[in-house]
């Protein structure tokens, strides 16, 4: 990581940390750990290379037992100066706290020879795998820094080789550590100094600075060697965070801490700081769950309540939500394991076998199992496809057309009268619903019911207790879950789940609302702040013409993005991300940007450093997960999105092949031709194709392939495709790069399959006159009448609403490549 990094996060006027960036004079290379007592305790382990010192945060300390793996966070290099500095970095500062040396010397390479070490080690740098032996004062002999499998490039693990330095007992580096040294920390953490500014860290999450990850509902279960399947538990989801205190937050924030003493005392056993995502569950007599004991715990204390754990989101104060899960997964089961705890218990899973543990979850009656993908990151406050949940007991939206009187202590209303469309398409009674209902339900609910007061019944049969109800429009929607479906078609034990606001009726059915249509913006605005799931996203400039024969202008490009972006995120998850910047409209010239400032951009977004050959350095991508991201880069001037085929999980390896049809003066009705042909040869090795228009003059094809391939195998591919399309319209087509060389011929582009080529994402707007949109079709709707024009920013976001998504179905399945080839060489 670069040293540059580390001069701008410190203001050398408040610290005396090295400012500095000397060489070293003696050819031996140095180590050194330094003892970094900031807002969390941890240690700085660094190795001299390139004359920096390559660092990283070990946050429990390096160990001498091999048994101990030890988290290490990469973090940005420092001066070879820095190995000698000790002393108090002031409050207010980045890494505040106090340094003291814990031990320093020179290190070598495990490799054969000397000759070539620091080349060596840069190499194992590179590769994710160092291996060295330390000659310290303290640290001796054979060690291992590991990247982490398929984790960002600053996770890894010190372990210690089993050699005659090793110890084979219970390690824990601050033994070795003086009192005083210790004293020195805590009493720094004690100062009342009010800080100038807010530290900056990598590292440090604030306490309930976390909300849930959630899971999607999804009908059918599946098989996937890249999925792991948990039980569902019906129960309470709790954050629980260890620092030092325990507290137990629910999934809205809400501090339960109080209410479970038993969990609270358990957890308070474990030493590190942490972050704990699990469910709260209480066991009736017969070993079953009951969510009404747990939510009545208070008068039932000798209920067996348990807390199953199964996931990690913090650990000594270093953020590792970022990690894939199944890495998370074993931090936290060795975590759990270290300790003898009672009623807290690791959430066990298994890989790729879904379909059996549904059927077991069936046979033992759970609630239901959830399905994980293992490489992915802790999407934190958000429900995702990255989570789905399977549930046994069923659900359904209904009508709600009434309510009754409060009887006893009820305030506002006793229970909601619901009713149904049938497929008479008229409203029918399907009964009352009583329970489920919070406080705070009951009064938003009335609140909202009171509006809607009518006097006539919305339905012909007689409603239970129909003497004490009040009628309301049947236009307000909410789900509920109940048992069974009476004979007569009532709802059998129906709870209360919650409002769905984001539902409506149209056309006497239930659907989507069509909030999405809704302007974020309106034209009279010229700068805003508006707030999206919780992130603040400062617009400015709104105003100006984008398209100014059109009359567009950025307002109208960030509405767009703020209504399309369900459909645009999933094709940008995780991929950097080349920034096509147009902050002047589509006639003044734009740029691209691929690094961005870090320190520029807001904290809330997510960046990742990925190395370029051209610059022969590592930059700082921008990844777009989420609306608020895709909103902030319309107001930098993306007009397009321009997203790798690959993620910065797996750089290498592509999601999509993609073959683009890029025309010279050809009629568009040519490029359909050949589009098909595209797909002719496709579907002859069974391989499916998606098809969008460019939102230009062109057409692009892909194929999901999953990231199971390379970028080098992935490219011969499409040049075998685009080899074969040619040969079947060698009068219009060339696969010949050379603008020169094809004139008049439609050009087969394969080569967009190399590492960091980008292309305009599906839904993504063109800068080209009439806003032009990027819009993925069916293969059906390729013919002689396509007009890309008429897909542009102005309908396409309606257009989505009214249509079945063609390429709803291009992630279900990896499309086997090698095994078309084989099929394709057996039938030759």
């Amino acid at each position: 990581m670069s040293i540059q990094k580390y001069f701008e996060k410190r203001d050398f006027e408040q610290t005396t940390e090295p400012k500095s960036d000397s060489k070293k004079t003696n050819k031996k290379l140095i180590f050194a750990i330094q003892r970094h007592h900031a807002s969390h305790l941890h240690y700085d382990f660094r190795l001299e290379m390139e004359g920096v010192l390559k660092s990283w945060a070990v946050p429990k300390g390096p160990s001498l037992n091999p048994k101990d793996k030890r988290l290490a966070m990469m973090v940005e290099d420092h001066p070879y100066d820095y190995k000698d500095f000790e002393g108090e970095i002031p409050k207010g500062n980045y890494g505040a706290g106090t340094v003291t040396i814990f031990d320093k010397g020179n290190y070598q390479s495990l490799a054969t020879t000397r000759k070539d070490d620091e080349k060596t080690l840069l190499e194992g740098l590179k590769n994710g795998n160092l291996k060295i032996n330390l000659k310290g004062e303290i640290l001796k002999g054979e060690f291992a820094l590991v990247r982490l499998k398929n984790g960002e490039q600053n996770a890894w693990l010190l372990i210690k080789h089993n050699d005659e330095f090793a110890v084979n007992t219970k390690f824990d580096i601050e033994d070795l550590v003086s009192s005083e040294i210790k004293k020195a920390g805590k009493d720094f953490k004690k100062k009342k100094t009010a800080p100038k500014k807010k530290p900056i860290s990598e590292a440090i999450i604030e306490e309930n600075s976390y909300s849930p990850m959630l899971a999607t509902l999804e009908k059918h279960i599946f098989d996937d060697k890249d999925w792991i399947y948990e039980r569902k538990w019906d129960g309470y989801r709790i954050l629980a965070h260890l620092n030092e205190s325990v507290k137990l937050y629910t999934r809205n924030g809400k501090d339960y801490t109080d209410k479970y003493d038993i969990i609270v005392e358990q957890l308070k056993k474990i030493k590190e700081n942490a972050v704990l995502d699990g469910e709260l569950i209480v066991f009736d007599k017969v070993g079953k769950e009951s969510f009404q004991l747990l939510q009545d715990f208070g008068q039932h204390k000798n209920s067996d309540l348990n807390f199953y754990v199964f996931d990690l989101l913090q650990l000594n104060g270093y953020d590792i939500s970022y990690l894939p899960l199944l890495q998370r997964k074993e931090l936290l089961k060795q975590l759990l394991k270290s300790y003898q705890l009672k009623n807290i218990f690791y959430n066990d899973h298994t890989v790729e076998k879904g379909k059996q543990l549904y059927e077991k979850a069936k046979q033992h009656k759970w609630e239901g199992i959830i399905a994980k993908k293992a490489i992915d990151e802790y999407f934190i406050g958000k429900r995702s496809n990255s989570w789905l949940k399977f549930k046994f007991i069923d659900t359904e939206d209904v009508i709600v057309c009434g309510f009754t009187k409060p009887t006893g202590s009820r305030k506002y209303f006793g229970a909601l009268v619901f009713g149904l469309m049938s497929d008479d398409k008229k409203l029918h009674y399907i009964g009352n619903c009583g329970s489920g209902f919070k406080d705070n339900d009951l009064k938003n609910i009335h609140q909202i019911l009171s509006a809607k007061i009518i006097k006539t019944k919305p339905f012909q049969e007689k409603a239970a207790q129909e003497s004490s109800i009040t009628w309301v429009k049947p236009e307000l929607i909410c789900e509920v879950k109940f048992s069974e479906w009476t004979k007569d078609k009532h709802l059998r034990h129906p709870v209360f789940i919650g409002l769905r606001l984001d539902k409506e009726i149209n056309n006497d059915v239930i659907s989507a609302k069509d909030d999405s249509l809704e302007e974020v913006l309106t034209p009279d605005e010229d700068q805003k702040e508006i707030k999206i799931d919780g992130k603040s996203v400062k617009l400015t400039n709104l105003n100006k013409l984008y398209w100014p024969k059109e009359k567009i202008t950025k307002a109208s490009l960030i509405n767009y993005y703020h209504h399309t972006a369900s459909f645009i995120l999933p094709y940008l998850k995780d991929k950097p991300l080349s920034l096509n910047r147009h902050p002047n409209g589509i006639t003044e010239a734009g740029f691209y940007q691929k690094d961005v400032n870090t320190d520029q951009i807001p904290k809330w977004t997510k960046t990742t450093k990925v190395f370029s050959e051209s610059t022969n350095k590592e930059i700082d991508y921008l990844i777009c997960n989420n609306a608020a991201t895709l909103v902030f880069m319309a107001n930098l001037g993306c007009i397009e999105l321009n997203p790798w085929l690959s993620s910065y999980k797996k750089p290498e390896n592509p999601e999509f092949m993609v073959i683009d049809l890029d025309p010279d003066d050809n009629s568009f009705k040519e490029v359909v031709a050949v589009a098909l042909s595209v797909k002719a040869v496709f579907d002859s090795l069974g391989i499916v194709s998606f098809v969008k228009t460019s939102g230009s003059s062109g057409i692009h094809i892909y194929v999901y392939v999953g990231a199971v391939y390379d970028y080098e195998f992935i490219k011969v591919f499409a040049q075998f495709i685009a080899q074969k399309v040619h040969e079947l319209n060698t009068y219009n087509t060339s696969i010949e790069r050379s603008p020169s060389k094809r004139k008049g011929k439609i050009y087969i582009d394969y080569l967009q399959n190399r590492r960091g080529q980008t292309i305009a994402a599906p839904y993504s707007v063109r800068p080209k006159p009439g806003a032009t949109v990027s819009y993925p079709l069916s293969w059906d709707e390729l013919n002689d009448k396509l007009d890309m024009n008429d897909y542009h920013i102005n309908n396409v976001p309606k257009l989505l609403l009214e249509r079945e998504n063609p390429w709803n179905s291009i992630f279900e399945k990896k499309q086997n490549l090698k095994k078309a080839l084989y099929n394709l060489k057996n039938k030759n």
